[in-house]
């Protein structure tokens, strides 16, 4: 099984990469892992442009084909993104809105293999479950459009730096150990 645990942020040291790292740790006992940090890749934005409606391909050449082949190769996608300004950070965003060549909601469109999983962990700095509540939904709108199966997630809250995350270990830990299961 290959499984691919995805940086959301562009952020390669803090909160966001220790989950990271922490949870790619857990399951590299039984799957092949790859982690990638969405500043990995160079890309540009949407440009509106809708060709890809009709031709399946975007009309810009970047990275974007390069994480997806990712995912392609993946079984199980972890997405775990921070919170800015109460949704996904604007790299993940950019990200997403490229990957219209292989959104399910139009003819012809590019897929992916089926019977990949998705996962998603969110964080953010302040107290209220409710940003994580809707940086989850976003990228599980988003695994929806490539028809992966979001399976399940995780929202951790008071997480500014990644030394806020040692009360946190235990969860991170159950969850990650679920993924596995």
């Amino acid at each position: 099984m290959n499984t691919l645990v995805i940086n959301c942020s562009p952020v390669r040291t803090g909160a966001t990469a220790k989950i990271v790292e922490t949870v790619s740790a857990i399951l590299s006992s039984r799957s092949e892992v790859k982690t990638v940090c969405i500043d990995d890749y160079k890309f540009s934005y949407c440009k509106g442009c809708r060709s890809c409606h009709k031709t399946a391909n975007c009309v810009q050449t970047d990275d974007v084909d390069l994480l997806m082949a990712e995912f392609e190769w993946a079984d199980i996608i972890v997405s775990v993104a921070p919170s800015y300004w109460a949704d996904i950070p604007g790299q993940f965003k950019a990200f997403i809105d490229r990957c219209t060549p292989w959104c399910n909601t139009h003819e012809p469109h590019k897929t992916l293999s089926p019977g990949k999983k998705g996962y998603s962990i969110a964080l953010r700095t302040g107290p209220n479950m409710k940003e994580c509540d809707r940086i989850i939904q976003s990228i599980e709108h988003f695994y929806g459009h490539l028809e992966i199966e979001s399976k399940g997630h995780l929202g951790l809250v008071s997480v500014e730096y990644k030394e806020d995350l040692e009360p946190k270990i235990k969860e991170i830990t159950e969850f990650a150990q679920s993924i596995i299961t």
